[in-house]
């Protein structure tokens, strides 16, 4: 998932205080000769509200196993996003399969405007004020990586400004 992305910066879990948020628990039936075998797959998001965040996935024939699994999955998967004052520093847009959300930083005071799986995700990265629409699939395995796919594009200010090997009053200023 993380390929592909530019400034993707991997973040160890050691040392970081995770929060988990369960986002979906989905109960899957595989049919055999013997009857109808049942199993859960869980999808987890951590995150340390600073920041740093993760998803993944787990499957089991029970559910804490299957959250205990997911929330493994997940801190193997730890992203840094950059958070510009509690909030983003640009809007943008990310697409997985079915699935397309629309990101955007929002004044101080408005709080969190997302649904489902897009809310879990910004919560835990620690984003307070937030503005979002998500469209096409609302399926959240779907929703989680397209959220994921918008912040794994964002850029904040300085690392466009030692990108380009300029300074950052010359970014904003031409």
């Amino acid at each position: 998932m993380m390929q592909g992305y530019k400034n993707v910066e991997r973040v160890k879990p050691s040392g970081l205080e995770l929060v988990d948020k369960l986002v979906g628990v989905q109960r899957v039936t595989k049919v055999t000769k013997g009857g109808r075998a049942f199993g859960f797959s869980a999808i987890v998001v951590v995150g340390d509200g600073n920041g740093v965040v993760g998803h993944g996935l787990g499957k089991s024939k029970d559910v804490a196993s299957a959250i205990a699994k997911a929330i493994e999955d997940a801190k193997k998967n730890l992203v840094r996003i950059p958070i510009l004052e509690g909030t983003l520093p640009h809007e943008q847009k990310g697409k997985f399969g079915g699935a397309k959300v629309f990101i955007k930083p929002a004044s101080p005071g408005t709080g969190v405007i997302a649904g489902g799986a897009v809310r879990a995700v910004l919560e835990s990265v620690g984003v307070h004020d937030v503005l979002s629409k998500s469209q096409g699939s609302s399926n959240p395995h779907n929703a989680v990586k397209a959220t994921f796919n918008a912040l794994l594009q964002l850029r904040s200010a300085a690392a466009i400004a030692k990108q380009r090997g300029v300074s950052l009053e010359k970014v904003f200023n031409g």
